[in-house]
């Protein structure tokens, strides 16, 4: 791979990388580095990650996308499930890997439908795909990298964490089904399940069964139930044996992602000048500042970067989770959406950007308003 293409590919990691290193030229390398590097977060999520590339290669995702078409009779009912196998997936499998599996499944399922049907409710239904595994991802520490780095660091409980994002989550559910009322008032169509659940696949339901258990054991690990180093290896471990081809699949970019910005944090927080400014700065201001912060770095980038310096780390899960919203790069696994359309469908790119902005300022304006009112 060339360079030029890696960049384009990895901007995130290659702008952490760099950070990374002009850092340490301010702070020469020493024995500190290794303490910058949080080992849980990244052992807990190369472990949710290893299981989900297990379970989307067998076809599991798919198949509870089946069994539930398989009960749907109408444009309604159809955008319902299809937009909510993002929004409730999301919360347990990750946005990334519930765009990832259920965007191109709704290509295959809407090209199935008449021509004026699928037309009317392509755009909109991802769309609506894409801000609903944002926001439902928010429930739960596993449902994105920043909610698992910063519930970790909080040292919550899993109920407390779910409490805390319980009020948006159900508003935005709220929002999602008038949203798909609205969309389906004017798509109207009777659907016919056979052809819907036609292309149906089955993957080893061994490996399926494995992959379920390690992820029981994933989330003893989230919960601190387990020593993350005992689920780690149990992952690797059986994935060595049971499926190794699966190893390939795990997104190792965004782990070196998160080790080049711990280095960069940690560097900065050794720097008395910048660390004072910035902890200044925040005080008070960090809900608001990490949902800016996120329009231009990302929420995963903005939670790592301002979790070094503030001890207020649930108004920051607040902040990275709603500032998921709002640019096509606040969160990155908005982008999984962008290249799909942009490639299955390359002429509504602009109609899809112009859709996707407005509803997701729509989404965050709201959003923000139940924060103002619950503060």
């Amino acid at each position: 791979m060339k360079l030029k293409q890696f960049i384009q590919q990895e901007t995130v990691l290659t702008a952490a990388a760099v950070l990374a290193v002009v850092s340490a030229f301010f702070v020469p390398p020493d024995a500190q580095y290794l303490g910058y590097i949080d080992l849980r977060t990244l052992a807990i999520l190369f472990s949710l990650m290893t299981v989900m590339a297990g379970l989307r290669r067998q076809g599991f995702f798919d198949g509870l996308g089946r069994a539930l078409l398989s009960r749907t009779h109408s444009t309604f009912q159809l955008t319902l499930v299809l937009v909510g196998l993002c929004f409730f997936g999301s919360m347990f499998i990750t946005n990334d890997v519930s765009l990832l599996t259920f965007v191109p499944f709704t290509f295959v399922v809407l090209s199935r439908l008449g021509a004026d049907v699928r037309r009317a409710l392509l755009i909109p239904v991802v769309c609506m795909q894409t801000i609903a595994a944002n926001l439902g991802s928010m429930l739960t520490p596993i449902g994105n990298p920043q909610n698992l780095y910063l519930y970790g660091k909080s040292g919550m409980s899993i109920g407390g964490f779910v409490l805390l994002m319980l009020p948006y989550t159900l508003v935005s559910l709220l929002l999602l089904l008038a949203w798909a009322a609205l969309v389906c008032r004017k798509a109207s169509a009777s659907l016919s399940v056979d052809e819907l659940v036609s292309f149906a696949s089955q993957g080893d339901q061994k490996i399926i069964l494995l992959y379920l258990i390690l992820f029981v054991v994933c989330l003893l690990s989230v919960i601190r139930v387990l020593p993350y180093g005992i689920a780690f290896a149990a992952v690797l471990v059986c994935v060595l044996f049971a499926d190794p081809h699966t190893l390939r699949a795990v997104d190792y970019s965004l782990l070196l992602t998160f080790v080049a910005f711990f280095i960069f944090i940690g560097n900065l927080g050794r720097i008395p000048a910048f660390s004072g400014w910035l902890q200044e700065f925040l005080t008070g201001r960090e809900v608001l500042v990490a949902v800016l912060a996120s329009q231009v770095t990302s929420n995963v980038p903005a939670a790592l970067l301002l979790s070094g310096f503030t001890a207020e780390t649930q108004a920051l899960i607040i902040g990275t989770n709603l500032g998921g919203l709002g640019t096509l790069i606040a969160s990155m696994a908005s982008l999984i959406s962008y290249r799909q359309i942009a490639r299955e469908l390359p002429q509504g790119k602009k109609q899809y950007f112009g859709l996707f902005t407005l509803s997701n300022l729509i989404f965050l304006a709201l959003l923000l308003g139940v924060w103002f009112l619950l503060r």
